[in-house]
């Protein structure tokens, strides 16, 4: 047979009918008993860490004797490495405008933060 156009006009050398076609392979089922294994495995690996992660997060926050967790503590105050890594993107560039920084509307967040700790640094400001 030549070389013709297909069903969709393509020019193919051999014609591969496709699935418009009604040329399906009937799919086999899995066992039951795999389906039902891969869910018990989905509940270990997935479900039950997720489980005892929220238990020891509610543990931590209502023991008694200990309020909420602390949101910042001194070094975060102090560093300004921690400081610039805990602000927003727009509080980095209402930073960088309040320092004078050329350029900060464009730059991305890890070169942002790279200029503003260089300009704090030379100028000595631990804001």
């Amino acid at each position: 047979m030549a070389p013709g156009p297909c069903c969709c006009g393509v020019v193919r050398s051999r014609h591969v009918p496709g699935p418009e076609q009604g040329d399906y392979k009937p799919l086999h089922p899995l066992p039951r008993g795999l389906v039902e294994l891969y869910g018990f495995l989905a509940v270990l690996v997935v479900l039950i860490p997720e489980w005892m992660a929220s238990g020891a997060l509610q543990q931590l926050i209502t023991q008694p004797g200990r309020g909420a967790l602390p949101s910042q503590t001194r070094a975060w105050r102090r560093l300004p490495e921690l400081r610039l890594a805990s602000m927003s993107l727009a509080e980095l560039r209402l930073l960088a405008r309040q320092l004078g920084l050329d350029g900060y509307s464009g730059m991305a967040r890890d070169r942002l933060s790279a200029r503003l700790l260089q300009r704090i640094r030379r100028r000595k400001e631990l804001w």
